[in-house]
């Protein structure tokens, strides 16, 4: 039986874990801390639990990611549907709200105004397109001649379906410029409101990001937000429960030392306290700079060529609110974005979250937890951390203040309400994820041309937000399938196949339970 060392339980390898040890492979897990589910994780504190990093939850409408991930492990997601999906606060004292259902041209249309309908209509048929084509065939980037074959035959059919719309919309030309093409002759508000949700959505704004891509990220509200009982953690146990289920093995307080190879292939993963486990495929749900410390000599170029930091990403500061008397949220949005001036980065993008009413799971009887959080540069934390912690814990004072000023645009009273204000900074987030330097949300979408492929090398892997197609819940575990995908069509000797159909009767992952292969085998 094949062995499959997974390190890192994160929703891309909590994915691919589950769905390898559905088909009978031996999967094992080993995670650093105590609980599963990383960035997108939920931990608890004085009576709270808060969502650690993610907090919006997307993926789970029909035919999306996390539904049909859901229906081949048979899991029931606690999920429920929050529409809007969010509310934004622009800068000039207008609100938007975002909802995935036929309200949204009337909302765009009183806030933006009916020019910018045209925008919008293109937005959501290049989406729909790139959704079709995922369907298709979803494994860019191409990392073998194989892949390359497969997705330039399917891309040929795919354009040539429906010529006309395909090219007279400018969709080669999207794939090889950014956002700002398309968003020149909006108004000022228009562009404001799309650089903030990119940030979330794409980690850049509209003059880098991919038009393609950032086609796809603005239409999140549309495919359907969801609320989780419990918290967003709720997702990596139920993968958890799934692995252990079908015979795998999840282990915490395992961080991994290093890689072990044989004839240039992985034999087997060591840990920090000298456990070894056999592995003959290894898959790393880690960020780069991790991973090359883990593999070490044995590095792929790529990661050895690494700078020292990232220099193409973010940090976070987050602040994770407890208020005891929750009627000071009542009728409040689920998830709130505020804008306050040009720079997003210095605090001037919020985004908020708040557990829903009743979810006894997140929050004592009446009490309700929030999260609010922020772009932020990782170089001068850690500089005031190393050099002047007094310096460190102003700024973090100061921070924490500006971000509560302006969740009180979204929610007055909000600071007077809370019992509990913990702030967190890259360093914390290394502290307790322990991604190289508290780097998050994977590398900005600027080029289609620079994303990361899940293939390291000869039977290692790469899954999470580093990878196309980034950051999101549905992202990941869009990434995770693939990857299990892969590795089951390398052990069967098949051909690549589109991972979106894993799971269906007629597609060509449509395998028999791994219990009845296991009877067949003995």
């Amino acid at each position: 039986m094949k062995k499959v060392v997974v390190v890192g339980a994160g929703l891309g390898g909590l994915t691919a874990a589950a769905l390898l040890a559905r088909e009978g492979l031996d999967v094992t897990v080993l995670e650093s801390h105590i609980y599963p589910g990383g960035c997108a994780g939920t931990f608890y504190y004085q009576g709270y639990r808060f969502d650690a990093g993610a907090t919006l939850a997307g993926g789970f409408h029909p035919g999306g990611p996390m539904r049909r991930l859901g229906d081949i492990l048979g899991i029931r997601w606690p999920s429920l549907k929050t529409d809007p999906a969010m509310v934004a606060h622009l800068s000039n004292g207008d609100s938007i709200s975002l909802y995935a259902d036929a309200r949204r041209w009337d909302e765009r249309g009183r806030v933006f105004g009916s020019a910018a309908n045209e925008f919008w209509h293109w937005q959501e048929r290049t989406a729909d397109a790139l959704w079709d084509l995922a369907e298709r065939n979803p494994l860019w980037p191409p990392q073998r001649p194989g892949e390359l074959f497969n997705l330039a035959g399917t891309g040929l059919r795919w354009a040539l379906a429906d010529l006309p719309n395909r090219f007279n919309g400018g969709l080669l030309a999207d794939a090889v410029t950014t956002l700002g093409r398309r968003t020149r002759h909006l108004s000022p508000e228009m562009k404001e409101f799309l650089d903030g949700q990119l940030l979330i959505s794409a980690q850049t704004t509209r003059v880098h990001a991919n038009a393609l891509y950032a086609a796809a990220a603005l239409d999140l509200p549309r495919r359907g937000v969801v609320h989780l009982a419990g918290g967003m953690g709720a997702i990596a146990e139920r993968l958890v429960s799934a692995i252990t289920a079908a015979g795998g093995r999840v282990h915490y307080r395992s961080p991994v030392e290093r890689i072990l190879f044989l004839n240039g292939r992985p034999a087997g993963v060591e840990t920090v306290s000298g456990d070894r486990w056999p592995a003959d495929q290894v898959i790393l749900n880690l960020p780069p700079w991790n991973i090359a410390d883990i593999l070490g000599k044995s590095a792929p170029r790529k990661l050895r060529r690494l700078p020292p930091k990232p220099r193409d990403g973010w940090g976070a500061f987050t602040i994770y609110l407890g208020i005891r008397d929750g009627s000071a949220l009542a009728g409040q949005p689920i998830h709130q974005q505020v804008l306050t001036g040009s720079s997003l980065q210095r605090g001037d993008s919020v985004f908020l979250s708040i557990s829903p009413e009743g979810d006894l799971n997140r929050a004592p009887l009446g009490a309700r937890a929030v999260t609010i959080s922020t772009h932020t540069d990782l170089d001068s934390w850690w500089q005031l951390y190393e050099s002047d912690r007094g310096a460190y814990n102003a700024r973090k004072n100061q921070l924490t203040d500006v971000l509560l000023q302006s969740a009180e645009i979204a929610i007055p009273g909000l600071r007077d309400a809370a019992e509990l204000i913990l702030p967190g900074t890259p360093v914390t987030f290394e502290r307790f994820t322990r991604r190289h330097l508290g780097w998050v949300g994977g590398f900005p979408q600027k080029s289609l041309f620079s994303a990361w492929g899940p293939r390291l090398g000869s039977g290692i892997w790469m899954v999470g937000d580093s990878i196309f197609p980034g950051q999101s819940t549905a992202a990941v575990a869009l990434g995770g399938m693939r990857v299990s995908g892969q590795i089951l069509d390398e052990i069967q000797g098949r051909r690549p196949k589109p991972v979106i159909h894993w799971g269906e009767a007629s597609g060509p992952y449509a395998y028999q339970p791994a219990q009845s292969r296991r009877k067949q085998r003995n």
